[in-house]
């Protein structure tokens, strides 16, 4: 199976719901909420950080594909998209904030 190479990672604040236009839960930063033009975004909420991460060929600890790139190391289920497990600066993901992440397509 073919797994894709890279993936953009956004960190965003808060859990949200894709199905509404707001917050699932009340926010500090209203306008991280508002929605973009930007057809390519793959969520609504304003991004805190982003990175692209590429394919290192290893199998993380979670048993997905591990990817890196920016400061981030990620293993991401390639089936469903999933971030399974996150270090960000070679840290754990703070309480209070989420990450999405998009297949990253080729700029080419």
């Amino acid at each position: 199976m073919s797994y894709p190479q890279s993936y953009e990672i956004l960190l965003v604040p808060g859990f949200t719901d894709a199905t509404t236009t707001g917050p699932a839960e009340p926010t500090e930063r209203p306008e991280a909420t508002e929605r973009t033009d930007d057809a390519e975004s793959p969520d609504s909420v304003a991004a805190i950080r982003s990175a692209v991460v590429e394919a290192t060929g290893e199998t993380g600890a979670s048993g997905y594909p591990r990817y890196a790139g920016e400061g981030m190391v990620a293993d991401i289920d390639p089936v469903t998209r999933t971030v399974e497990a996150l270090l960000i600066d070679g840290a754990e993901l703070d309480y209070g904030l989420s990450v999405r992440v998009s297949e990253r397509k080729n700029r080419g």
